[in-house]
Formats: C-alpha cells, sequence, structure tokens
C-alpha cells in the first residue's frame, strides 16, 4: 500500500498523543501534519479516555507520563476495546537500557512499539503509517463481523426456514424459523439429510436440486411440498443458491423456504369461487333459457302464420325484439364468464375492416331503427386488412353500435368512422347522447359498471358489453378507449387494431336455406311441455311430421313406432336425462341412421363435450332461432328420408 492510500481521515485514523511536555506534543504534531497525520493531543488521561471513545488510529505515550496508575488507566482503556480491536500503543522511550516501566508496558499493554529518541522523523512517520495501516485492517474486520452479526440477526429472526446442506445433502445450520417451520430442532436436523423432510414421491427432488447446484445455477421460486416432524404437508417456495468459497468452489448450497400454505388456501378458495361463479352462471343461463325456448317458439309460429291485424304484428315485433333482448343478455354473461377463464380462441383470417363493420351494421340495424337513428358511415376506399376473428370483432363493433343507439335521445345521429393511423386501423363510434361524466371515465370498461343516468333511465343490459368489448379487442392485440367532454355531450369510442400484409380472404357465400324443411319425421323430446308443444308446433308449420315425448323412457317408445328421422332431445330431464337416452339410442342397431340434436340450456365447453361423447350429432343452446333449426334440419341427407320409403317398399 502507497503513502497516499495509508492516509486516512476521520478520528477513526487520529494519533492520540500523551507526553508532560506541551511542546513536545506541537512539534511532533507539526511533524505528523506534514505527512497528511491528523494528530489529537490530550493533557490528561481522562481527556484521553474520552477521545479513544470518540475513535483513535493509535496512541503515541511518552515513557515519562507512564506511571502505575497511567499504566492502569492505559489497560483499561485496551480491555475495554471491542474483540476485533488490537489498538496499535506507540512508545517514545528514553534513551538507554529498557526500564522497568517500559517491561511492564510491554508486558500488559498488548500491541506496543518502541521508538527509542531521540527518534528521526522519517522513523516515526514510517511507524505512525504501519499503525495505522494496522488498525485500517482492524476496522475492515469490524465492518466484517457486524457483517455477519447482522446476518446472523437477520436468520436467527426470519421467519422463513434458512437451511444450508453440503454437496451430499447433509444439514449443516438450521435456524429458528426453520424449527418454527417443520418442527425440528437445530440439535434433531443438523447432520441428517435433508430427505427427511420430503415424502417418497418427492425424494427425487433433492437430487435434481443438488445437481443444478454442482452446475452453479440458483433455484428461484421453486413450489413444491414438504413434510413437518409430524408428517403434515406445508406448501412452501423454495430459493437455493450455491455456498461458494472465496477460492470459487462449490462446498453446499443455502436453502430459504417460505411457508406458502395460507396462499395457497387462499388461492383455491379463489378457483372454488371463480368455480362456483361459473356454475352459477351457468345454472342462471340454462334457467333463463328454459322459458325463453316456448316464447321465442310461439312467436316464429305467430310470424310463419301471419296475421292482418296490425296490433296483433306489432305486439308479436315488441315481444321478439324483447326476447332477443334477453337471450343477448344471457349469451353475454356466458361470453365473459368464457373470456376471464381464457376459453375462447380466436378464429383468425385475413378479413376487410370495411366487411366486419357493414356486418355488425347489419346486426345493431333493429335497434338503430328502433331509436329512429340515423348512421352516418366514413369509411376508406383502400381496404384495410386486419388478422382478426371476423364474427368476434364484428360482435366488439355491434356491440359499440348497440350501446350508442341505446343512450342517444330520440332521433340522433350515430357517426362511424375508419381511417388509417400508423400501422394501425382506427375505427371511431361517436353518438350525441347522455354522455360520460369524468369520474365514469377511467371505470367505464369495468364490469357490471353503469353510469348514474343510465340506471335512472333503464337502458337495459347488465353492464358488461362493454368489458366484452375491451377483452376482445386486446385479445386481437388492439385497444379501446372512451371519451366524453361530460354528462349530455354525447361520447366516443374508438378502437385500435394492428394492420395486416396480404389480401383479405374471400368468404364462400353459404348457399341459401329453404324456406321449409324436407318431408321428415322429427321426435321431440322436453320435460317442458310448453317447450316440446310449441317446437312442435313451429316444425309441423316448417313441414315435418312431428311426434312428441315429455320424458326419457317414452322417446325410446315412440322410436319403436314413429321410426324418425331426426330427434331433438332436451338434456336436463328427470329421470334418465338426455346423455343417457342418447347412450341408448347409440347402442341400438336399428338407429344408426338417426341424427341426434342436443337442445339444451347448458352452452359451457363441458357441456358440449359430454353430448358428444353421449352420441349427439349436434348441440343447439335455447331458444333456438328458426334459421339455426332450419339449417341443422337440413343436414339431414334426403336418403335418409328415403331410407324409410325403400324399407317400406321392401316390407311390402
Amino acid at each position: 500500500m502507497n503513502d497516499a492510500r495509508a492516509q486516512r481521515v476521520g478520528p477513526d485514523y487520529r494519533v492520540l498523543m500523551l507526553t508532560p511536555n506541551r511542546r513536545d506534543a506541537e512539534l511532533t504534531r507539526s511533524l505528523l501534519g506534514a505527512a497528511g497525520v491528523a494528530t489529537g493531543i490530550c493533557r490528561d488521561l481522562e481527556a484521553l479516555r474520552h477521545a479513544v471513545e470518540a475513535g483513535a488510529g493509535c496512541l503515541m505515550v511518552a515513557e515519562e507520563a507512564i506511571t502505575a496508575a497511567a499504566q492502569r488507566a492505559l489497560a483499561e482503556i485496551i480491555e475495554h476495546q471491542p474483540p476485533w480491536s488490537d489498538l496499535p500503543l506507540l512508545i517514545l522511550t528514553r534513551l538507554g537500557a529498557t526500564s522497568a516501566t517500559v517491561n511492564a508496558a510491554l508486558a500488559s499493554l498488548g500491541n506496543v512499539t518502541l521508538l527509542e529518541r531521540p527518534v528521526r522523523v522519517a522513523t516515526l512517520v514510517s511507524a505512525v503509517r504501519v499503525a495505522l495501516r494496522a488498525r485500517h485492517r482492524q476496522y475492515d474486520l469490524r465492518s466484517r463481523f457486524e457483517a455477519q452479526a447482522l446476518l446472523v440477526t437477520i436468520v436467527a429472526s426470519s421467519d422463513d426456514a434458512i437451511i444450508s446442506k453440503d454437496l451430499d445433502g447433509i444439514i449443516t445450520s438450521w435456524n429458528a424459523g426453520a424449527q418454527r417451520l417443520f418442527g425440528y430442532t437445530a440439535e434433531e436436523a443438523i447432520g441428517r439429510p435433508v430427505t427427511m423432510l420430503m415424502a417418497p414421491d418427492r425424494q427425487h427432488e433433492a437430487s435434481e436440486i443438488l445437481e443444478r447446484i454442482r452446475r452453479g445455477e440458483r433455484i428461484d421460486h421453486h413450489e413444491t411440498v414438504r413434510l413437518r416432524k409430524d408428517h403434515t404437508p406445508v406448501h412452501v417456495s423454495l430459493s437455493v443458491s450455491p455456498l461458494v468459497t472465496a477460492d470459487g468452489r462449490i462446498v453446499g448450497a443455502s436453502k430459504i423456504a417460505r411457508d406458502i400454505t395460507e396462499r395457497r388456501r387462499a388461492e383455491n378458495a379463489l378457483k372454488e369461487a371463480d368455480r362456483r361463479k361459473d356454475e352459477f352462471l351457468a345454472t342462471l343461463a340454462h334457467e333463463l333459457r328454459n322459458p325463453l325456448a316456448p316464447i321465442r317458439n310461439s312467436l316464429h309460429v305467430l310470424e310463419l302464420a301471419g296475421s292482418s291485424d296490425p296490433a296483433v304484428e306489432y305486439v308479436r315485433g315488441m315481444m321478439e325484439r324483447q326476447v332477443n333482448h334477453m337471450v343477448r343478455m344471457v349469451d353475454d354473461l356466458m361470453e365473459i364468464s368464457r373470456i376471464t377463464r381464457g376459453k375462447i380462441e380466436l378464429r383468425r383470417e385475413r378479413v376487410e375492416l370495411d366487411t366486419v363493420i357493414r356486418n355488425a351494421i347489419e346486426t345493431s340495424q333493429p335497434l338503430l331503427d328502433a331509436g329512429g337513428h340515423a348512421l352516418d358511415l366514413a369509411l376508406p376506399r383502400e381496404p384495410m386488412v386486419l388478422d382478426a376473428d371476423p364474427v368476434r370483432l364484428a360482435q366488439v363493433f355491434a356491440n359499440l353500435l348497440n350501446n350508442a343507439a341505446k343512450y342517444t335521445e330520440g332521433p340522433g345521429t350515430i357517426r362511424v368512422a375508419a381511417w388509417r393511423e400508423n400501422g394501425s386501423a382506427v375505427v371511431s363510434f361517436r353518438d350525441a347522447g347522455i354522455g360520460i361524466s369524468a369520474e365514469m371515465l377511467p371505470r367505464v370498461f369495468e364490469m357490471f359498471a353503469q353510469i348514474d343516468d343510465a340506471r335512472r333511465r333503464s337502458r337495459g343490459g347488465l353492464g358488461i358489453g362493454l368489458t366484452l368489448v375491451r377483452d376482445l379487442v386486446q385479445m386481437h392485440g388492439g385497444s379501446v378507449s372512451a371519451h366524453s367532454p361530460g354528462p349530455g355531450q354525447g361520447s366516443e369510442f374508438i378502437v385500435r387494431l394492428p394492420l395486416a400484409d396480404g389480401p383479405a380472404v374471400v368468404p364462400v357465400q353459404p348457399r341459401a336455406k329453404p324456406s321449409m324443411l324436407q318431408p321428415l319425421r322429427v321426435l321431440v323430446v322436453d320435460d317442458n311441455h310448453d317447450a316440446a308443444d310449441s317446437l312442435g308446433m313451429l316444425l309441423r308449420f316448417l313441414g315435418a311430421e312431428i311426434q312428441l315425448a315429455y320424458d326419457g323412457n317414452a322417446a325410446l317408445v315412440a322410436l319403436e313406432s314413429f321410426d324418425p328421422d331426426l330427434v331433438l332431445l332436451d338434456i336436463g330431464m328427470p329421470g334418465m336425462d338426455g346423455y343417457e337416452v342418447a347412450k341408448r339410442i347409440r347402442r341400438h342397431p336399428g338407429f344408426a341412421h338417426l341424427k341426434l340434436i342436443a337442445l339444451t340450456g347448458w352452452g359451457q365447453e363441458e357441456d358440449r363435450r359430454r353430448t358428444t361423447a353421449a352420441g349427439f350429432d349436434h348441440h343447439l343452446i335455447k331458444p333456438t332461432g328458426i334459421e339455426a333449426l332450419r339449417g341443422l334440419v337440413a343436414t339431414v341427407e334426403a336418403r335418409d328420408a328415403n331410407r324409410r320409403n325403400s324399407h317400406q317398399t321392401s316390407d311390402a
């Protein structure tokens, strides 16, 4: 270490001097000051004691100042030093043989260096610097001791289990937190293999962790299960680090185990609550759909029957709009549940934005017409292609249009504009409706959020439409924002979506559905008499031959006598449910030709998997629209009807 590095500042590096001769002390201060060494002159032993308490690099004492009392005082000062301290003492001796005083000092005062006077200046400065360098190393040692003491305190007081082990997996240290967590004392744990904390089916983890430690890897937040002393399991999060020596050798591992049992319990409680919520929503949707089914069927019958009375047509149209509104709310409930659980997958394709917007307008047109609203479209001439699910995106735009229509007073104008901006397609939906307050704007996309004014005016809806919009847009990699100058001043919703390269896929136009069904035999099975009767009436209007059954056993009997081409079968029937009826039909070789369609209020993915497993060909959700019914019934091939005719001819 060079002189510059040896020079330190502060009281911890002072040379404290005790000498009877003030002039000698001042001279020594001047010489050491010139060498950059800080000094302090003490007039007596008491002053020296106080100065040492404030900090000292070394002591310099003249031999003549070391009386018997002074020697005892110096010994006391040395004795009260902390364990890391070995305070250097420089004694300026008289010329000649070593005196009894000096010998006694050498024997009792520890780290003593003798400087015989007269001493050369270079020798004095050199001796002081050597003492201060030694003192500096002591301060380094103090810092290590303090850090170690702090670490020991942290380890001892930690609520986490802190354990160390060697590379053979033998426990070498065990803190109080480990005792609290696992129940073993340090005496019981140290020296035993760490596998004592593992169930037999998890003991492979010990070797896997040690293998990673040998490679110098760190394991962070590994969640697993360990065993307490009483063999009860405890969920823990483990962080394991290699123990490395100064020369870089890995000699073991330190492990922190945190009890996450309560967190796991809370997570499981949340999952259970989420499961119960989904179960409740599914049950609610089922119970709401069941009474809606006969109402919608009856409305279709009235539509097909026709009426010359304008009042009847007005009432029928009003009821149909309200049923459709109710169905949309039920569907929204299930949609938001599926999205939050990650159960919806986008069916992406290259699609033009213009096409999606116009499909959404077609969906929302009845609501726009009902409010007497005009639609102002400002769409670009050049195509903007998106990589998107056209059905889901149309759902987004239709929801925003429906909102604008519902919350715009009387006949109004709703403006839909689209443009290209920084590689994104931007679509704006602006209305002159009731507006949104500044307080409500940040919460407008939250589930069940509705502005106060909307509640008072009973606009309908559950307050989840905008949540659906936000989630579906984000699934497309886009964003949606709401803007409004304030209540009564209208609002604007802006959707941003990433543009895609390449042309849009030209959709294949579906074949037109026939207005009437083929002359098929259809067995309708439903324990809800109103639902079965109304659906049978509707199918008769469409040209089908109908047989009704109100339970599973009656359905199996009707199969033998009626010989249908198609069975529309409810699922949730008492006694023999629809699943069991379907399985029995599929086990009968004479009914292999039958098309089975589940017609049910249960519409979750698990319900669809169960109907497929039971042998159903299709799954329709109540209340079924007439076009959906026509489409599925039309899939029954003509040869199925011909099969029956051929069978009858051969019998003849």
